[in-house]
């Protein structure tokens, strides 16, 4: 999974989740974040923007581990 995040989110939000096209998805950038609330973005994305909803790609404990780890901070 980190090499999905890596690929697939950093393709938008910067090879370090720093931002880019996509809004920072570090740890501080998160953290308030409710966990349900990135689950349902990661699984639904967000209506016009750039931001695609990934349910047909990943499972939803995938989408909770990566919820997760985006609250902690992505592993370098």
């Amino acid at each position: 999974m980190t090499r999905f995040v890596r690929q697939e989110c950093g393709f938008c939000h910067g090879l370090r989740l720093t931002g880019g096209l996509g809004a920072p998805l570090t740890a501080e950038a998160m953290r308030d974040r409710p966990i349900e609330y990135l689950e349902a973005v990661i699984q639904h994305g967000i209506p016009g923007t750039a931001m695609p909803g990934w349910v047909p790609h990943l499972t939803p404990r995938q989408v909770h581990w990566i919820a997760e780890r985006l609250r902690e901070g992505f592993p370098p």
